[in-house]
């Protein structure tokens, strides 16, 4: 089994910061690429950033410049650095990663339990 424990969200003023961090374990022989996602109530989950074992990063548009996302591929985490937030980024953010299991194939794709942001204006 493998757990994926995210924190630090909280309430943040518009324009404030927050660090999110996102901590995995278990049964883990690598991590392909983590990520973070958000989702509002009534809105699907969607993509906030994601980065690769390489250290190859994506970002929802909306995002770009204002987040950065970065990993310890020595602790298994991955963190998002949220900059200039806005009311439109409140939202429940979830760590996700794609985890190897084992050499020969073993393989899941794992979730946290989310963190909520929420950014008051």
């Amino acid at each position: 089994q493998v757990q994926l424990v995210e924190s630090g969200g909280g309430l943040v003023q518009a324009g404030g910061s927050l660090r999110l961090s996102c901590a995995a374990s278990g049964s883990i022989f690598s991590i392909d690429s983590m990520g973070w996602y958000r989702q509002a109530p009534g809105i699907q989950r969607d993509l906030v950033a994601r980065i690769t074992s390489g250290g190859s990063t994506n970002y929802e548009d909306s995002v770009k410049g204002r987040f950065t996302i970065s990993r310890d591929s020595t602790k298994n985490a991955v963190y998002l650095q949220m900059n200039s937030l806005k009311p439109e980024d409140t939202a429940v953010y979830y760590c996700n990663a794609y985890v190897r299991t084992t050499y020969f194939g073993g393989a899941l794709d794992a979730w946290g339990q989310g963190t909520l942001v929420t950014v008051s204006s």
